[in-house]
C-alpha cells in the first residue's frame, strides 16, 4: 500500500466525519445561538442554560438521522473491507 492509498482513505474517513457530524453540530450552534439570544434579552446570565436545551436537540438529530449516520458509516467499512485484497496486493 502505497502513500497515495493511505492519503485517500484518510480523505474519504475525513469527509465522512465531517458529513456525518454537521447536522449535529449545526443545530448544537443554532440552539446555542438562540438561547444566548434569549438570555441577552432577559438579562440571565447562567452559563448552564444551553446544555439541556442543546442535548436535547442533539438527541432528537440522531433520532432522526442516526439511520443515514450508519449507513454511511457501514458503506465505508464495507468498501475498505472489500477493497482489502488490493490494499494488501499494493505492498
Amino acid at each position: 500500500m502505497n502513500e497515495d492509498v493511505v492519503i485517500d482513505i484518510i480523505r474519504e474517513a475525513l469527509w465522512i466525519i465531517i458529513k456525518v457530524s454537521a447536522p449535529m453540530l449545526l443545530v448544537s450552534l443554532i440552539v446555542g445561538l438562540i438561547i444566548s439570544i434569549l438570555q441577552t434579552i432577559t438579562s440571565i446570565q447562567e452559563q448552564t442554560l444551553t446544555f439541556v436545551p442543546k442535548f436535547i436537540a442533539i438527541f432528537l438529530i440522531i433520532m432522526l438521522f442516526g439511520g443515514w449516520i450508519m449507513s454511511e458509516t457501514r458503506d465505508f467499512f464495507v468498501e475498505l473491507i472489500n477493497n482489502l485484497p488490493y490494499y494488501i496486493k499494493s505492498v
